[in-house]
């Protein structure tokens, strides 16, 4: 539910870079593409792996984003997900919601609207943000 260029150009600005999982693009949570794109692109968990260890390593003190899409097969269809989010965003303004109340709102109004589908697709996200998580804590901790 965020502004996702202004993410990502707060990301930058901070110094927090953005590694991809296997992806050019940030991804917009139930869609695979923001068109946003990453700092770099990592195809391999070894080299992700290097990339964490080296960052860290260099002492900066900030975190990193790994971008990790969700699976395909998950993906809320482009026309389904425009649609509500574009309604859910109109329902907010027009209820007045606004700081930290915006994205429960927002999540709520999408379920409402998809049937749920927004659901089925935030749990495979979740799944597979925590199976890449605890690949690449492994290796980490290795």
């Amino acid at each position: 539910m965020l502004d996702l260029p202004k993410t990502v150009e707060a990301l930058e600005t901070l110094g927090v870079p953005v590694f991809g999982w296997q992806t050019d693009r940030f991804p917009a949570f139930y869609r695979r593409d923001s068109g946003q794109r990453i700092d770099r692109r990592f195809d391999s968990l070894d080299a992700l792996t290097e990339a964490v260890t080296c960052h860290f390593d260099l002492g900066l003190g900030t975190g990193i984003v790994i971008a990790n899409p969700i699976p395909v097969e998950y993906e809320m269809p482009a026309e389904l997900y425009e649609r509500s989010l574009a309604q859910s965003l109109r329902d907010a303004a027009a209820s007045g919601v606004h700081g930290r109340a915006v994205t429960p709102f927002l999540l709520d109004r999408l379920r409402a609207l998809t049937e749920s589908q927004s659901l089925f697709s935030n749990r495979a996200l979740l799944l597979n943000d925590a199976r890449l998580a605890a690949r690449l804590a492994v290796r980490l901790t290795a």
